[in-house]
This record gives C-alpha cells, sequence and structure tokens, in this order.
C-alpha cells in the first residue's frame, strides 16, 4: 500500500507532464487507443466517485457562515467563463464544432485539481472546496442552459439529454462516494491516499482516447484551439481575481477564485461533448485538461512566494 501511496503523489505531483505525455503518444499512434471512446463516461464518473470519497458536511459549511465568497465565486465563473468563451470563438472564428466545444468548457464547473492549486498558492481552500462542490452540483442546471443560449446557434442542444448525462455522470457518482465514505469511513481512510492514482489513470485515459479521435483534427486546428484555451483560461483567472477584489474580498479568498474560475472540470466537457457533439467538439476541453495543469502550477507558484499585503491579513482577521 505504501508503494502505490508513492506512485499516488507522484502521479498527482507530475500530472501535467503525464498529460502532455499521454496526448503526445496518442497522438503518434491513435489506432492503439481509439478503443478507450466508448469508457470515457465510465471514467469520468470514477474519477467523481473519487471526488465524492474526500468530501465531508464541513466542505458545506461555509456557504452558510460566508456565504458571500462563495455565491460571487460560483457567479463569477458561470458568467465570465461561458462569456468569454463565446466571445474568443467569435473574435478567432472557430468552426461550429469548435466553437460550441469551447463554450461547452466554459460552461462546465470548476475541476478538483483546482483545491490543490489554491492550496500551494496558499489561497483559501476552504472556499475553493466550497465552490468545486456547489459549481458542481449546479452543472445539471447550469450547463446545458448556458450551452443552449450561447452554443446553440452553431450546434443542436439538447438540454434535457444534457441535464441527464450530467446527473448520470457526476451527481449519482458523487453521492455515491460520499455515502461510502460516511458509512466505511475505515475502510475510505486506509484506501484514501490511492484515489488520486485511479483519478489521474482515469483522466490520461480520456485524453488518449480523445485526441485519438481527433489526431487528424490536432494536426490541422491544434494551434488555433491551443491558442482559444490559452485566452479562455487567462481570461478567467484574471477576472476572477479582479472580480473577488472589486468586491473586497482580502487576498486570500481572490487567489481561491481566480483559480476556481480559470480551472475547468475539462473531464466533464470531454465527456459531454463526444456524447452530445462530436469528438472535434471535446478538442477545446482536451487542450483544457493540459494546460491548465500547466498554468495552475506556474500561478500557484508565483502566488506561494508572494505573502498577502499587511492590508489584506488585517482584513482577513477583521473577516
Amino acid at each position: 500500500m505504501k508503494t502505490l501511496e508513492k506512485i499516488s503523489a507522484l502521479a498527482g505531483k507530475y500530472f501535467a507532464v503525464l498529460v502532455i505525455i499521454a496526448a503526445v503518444i496518442s497522438f503518434i499512434f491513435p489506432s492503439a487507443f481509439l478503443v478507450f471512446g466508448s469508457f470515457i463516461t465510465l471514467l469520468l464518473g470514477v474519477v467523481m466517485f473519487g471526488m465524492g470519497l474526500t468530501l465531508k458536511p464541513v466542505d458545506f459549511k461555509l456557504i452558510v457562515t460566508k456565504p458571500l465568497p462563495v455565491i460571487i465565486g460560483i457567479a463569477a465563473q458561470y458568467t465570465i467563463m461561458p462569456l468569454v468563451a463565446f466571445g474568443i470563438a467569435y473574435l478567432l472564428r472557430l468552426p461550429p464544432e469548435l466553437a460550441a466545444g469551447l463554450v461547452l468548457l466554459g460552461s462546465v464547473p470548476g475541476g478538483t485539481a483546482s483545491n490543490v492549486m489554491v492550496y500551494l498558492a496558499r489561497g483559501n481552500v476552504a472556499l475553493s472546496v466550497a465552490m468545486t462542490s456547489f459549481s458542481t452540483m449546479l452543472a445539471p442546471i447550469m450547463t446545458p442552459l448556458l450551452l443552449y443560449l450561447l452554443a446553440g446557434q452553431w450546434l443542436p442542444v439538447n438540454p434535457v439529454a444534457m441535464f441527464l448525462s450530467i446527473i448520470q455522470v457526476i451527481i449519482i457518482p458523487i453521492i455515491l462516494g460520499f455515502l461510502v465514505q460516511r458509512f466505511f469511513p475505515v475502510a475510505v481512510k486506509k484506501s484514501i491516499a490511492v484515489v488520486p492514482l485511479i483519478s489521474v489513470t482515469a483522466i490520461l485515459i480520456i485524453v488518449t482516447a480523445v485526441t485519438a479521435a481527433n489526431a487528424a483534427n490536432v494536426a490541422s486546428a491544434g494551434a488555433l484551439v491551443f491558442a482559444a484555451v490559452f485566452l479562455h483560461n487567462s481570461f478567467g483567472l484574471f477576472l476572477g481575481y479582479f472580480t473577488a477584489r472589486l468586491i473586497g474580498l482580502n487576498e486570500n479568498d481572490r487567489r481561491a477564485i481566480s483559480i476556481e474560475v480559470g480551472m475547468q472540470n475539462s473531464g466533464l466537457g470531454v465527456s459531454l461533448a463526444t456524447t452530445h457533439f462530436s469528438p472535434l467538439a471535446a478538442l477545446p476541453s482536451v487542450w483544457g485538461a493540459i494546460w491548465h495543469n500547466i498554468s495552475g502550477p506556474i500561478i500557484a507558484t508565483i502566488w506561494a512566494n508572494k505573502s498577502p499585503d499587511k492590508r489584506d491579513v488585517k482584513l482577513k482577521k477583521a473577516n
């Protein structure tokens, strides 16, 4: 078990590198990974089950005791990211499938890796976890609605079918994971250290499957899609931070909201795109899985070496 725990820790630490390696290998040898395409939904369910195993009632306490930062953060996430994606799609004149895929990436909830990034950035981890949890719970409503309003001009969107998909792929596995750790805490405590390894493996397989299915598209449109994802993520990080600062939140909260807004659940984007649109529409979410896990550690490292100023420390103590 200790060996698995060490491997799990390494997999989490070098996740971005592993994602890049997986994408490159599946791009060079696509035929070897096409078989995994039919398992994307199942694999994402495994990742969400792992998230459920880590949730505790205390994670939801913040919305009651200090709701403003959570509400502001989630509102920013579900407005900034889809609208920025919509604007970038028009600005870069993306083809319909890629445009819809970028809006989809902007309309999914925050990714679980954001919690780790906020911790490394010395931000408010409790706020980060609360935002991830609540934005995920809102996803069955918000994601189909935003797609219907913003992406319907490019591709037909069935919000009811997408609602059911998110319930099946996200909500049910999370609830099952939560119930397992609630009723079998000893067993979960013994095995929780290897959950990151299982989640990383599942995401890597998802990346290889979609990259293999889009090998030709990566070659022809890869640079354009990466530019769109890079701009989308950058605007999300900046506007998330700026919004939190505008509201008067302290530096720790600003960092948490910035990273939460900027980092999306790209795995859900891949699953929904391949199920309801096409493999090409999943390409922005694949690039998102790669780039978010590069930009996240970069900004976390910068902030980790920059302490909040004295005014922010006083503000935090006052709150």
